[in-house]
């Protein structure tokens, strides 16, 4: 059994953080010992550990519950498992094509900055002001 800090050290997953996990249920409320700490087993220690890759990969923590949910059922297809990847996959995807898209107009509005010129000639200024003079439309995300 784990404290609270000792499974934070454990996982890199700060304390915060796991109280969090445990108040949108990803991980449940943990045992307490008779001083009323937290004890953590090493089955909660795995899950935190699971959340946290998952994290690290962006998966929003929908998914996560979701596929937490579906790790229940050890014998059940894999398959919304995998749509769930391919889904991730296709956003990741989309927000790459994104900031490529930004780096390249940045890259083009700051190449026509000429040395020596002052704020009143600076083309990243202008750029920013005048939206016509960039390449292409770039909504926000």
């Amino acid at each position: 059994m784990f404290a609270i800090g000792e499974l934070s050290r454990r996982t890199g997953v700060k304390v915060p953080t796991v109280r969090y996990y445990e108040q949108v249920g990803l991980i449940d409320a943990p045992e307490r010992s008779e001083g009323n700490q937290r004890r953590y087993s090493n089955a909660e220690l795995q899950r935190l550990g699971f959340i946290k890759h998952s994290r690290e990969l962006g998966l929003s923590l929908d998914a996560i519950r979701e596929l937490l949910s579906l790790s229940a059922e050890p014998a059940g297809p894999c398959e919304t498992i995998d749509g769930i990847a391919q889904e991730h996959l296709h956003k990741v995807r989309s927000k790459i094509s994104h900031l490529q898209s930004l780096e390249r107009e940045l890259e083009r509005i700051t190449s026509g900055c000429a040395q020596g010129s002052h704020v009143r000639e600076c083309y990243v200024l202008r750029s920013l002001a005048d939206h016509s003079l960039c390449d292409r439309d770039h909504p926000t995300r």
